[in-house]
């Protein structure tokens, strides 16, 4: 009995080592800006006032064959806010809106990822912005994948998501139309060689 036990566990070792083996680990790369984090929030309920952050950084683990098993975290820069206007940029990583000098960093970590169809999945996890953590969905896509001119190997993401300011206790009044902003994700990953 104890030495089916043994050979039962050697087994299941051997098999979940096997399996996170083959998810292979991705870092964003901002270094060379194939990466972004923009945003959108509506003006008046005129137009869509448009920005992004400038600085950030993250990894993700990803395994075509198992993309259930996918994870992604990425850390946001708040001070690098920019919507091409440095005035108000200033108006933005103030005490009323991001409060960038008290959280200087948003964060954003996945809990898990369902696939929702050929390269599709929805990935839910935790954001944390403005001091507060909230669990947000991200729709994401897989763009593609594969070897790159310079020896390596990648893979691209987009991700969309939406949520209330005031759910992250942003409550400055920007008008009716200006509660909810929108963010999209396009984040290409290289594999450490």
């Amino acid at each position: 009995m104890k030495a089916r036990l043994a050979a039962l566990a050697a087994v299941m070792t051997v098999t979940v080592l096997s399996t996170s083996a083959m998810a292979a680990d991705f870092v964003v790369d901002t270094k060379n800006v194939h990466a972004s984090i923009n945003f959108r929030i509506k003006h008046l309920g005129f137009s869509w006032l448009t920005g992004r952050f400038d600085k950030f950084s993250g990894n993700f683990s990803f395994d075509d064959k198992n993309p259930d098993a996918s994870k992604v975290k990425i850390e946001i820069d708040t001070t690098s806010v920019n919507t091409n206007m440095a005035e108000r940029d200033k108006h933005v990583r103030g005490g009323d809106l991001l409060d960038v000098d008290m959280f200087p960093t948003a964060v954003f970590e996945s809990t898990s990822v369902k696939s929702s169809g050929p390269d599709k999945a929805t990935i839910v996890g935790n954001l944390t912005l403005h001091g507060v953590t909230k669990e947000i969905t991200i729709e994401a896509e897989r763009v593609g994948g594969g070897a790159d001119p310079w020896g390596g190997y990648r893979e691209g993401f987009t991700g969309t998501t939406k949520f209330a300011l005031a759910d992250f206790g942003i409550v400055r009044d920007l008008g009716p139309s200006a509660k909810d902003v929108e963010l999209t994700l396009n984040i290409e990953g290289v594999r450490p060689k």
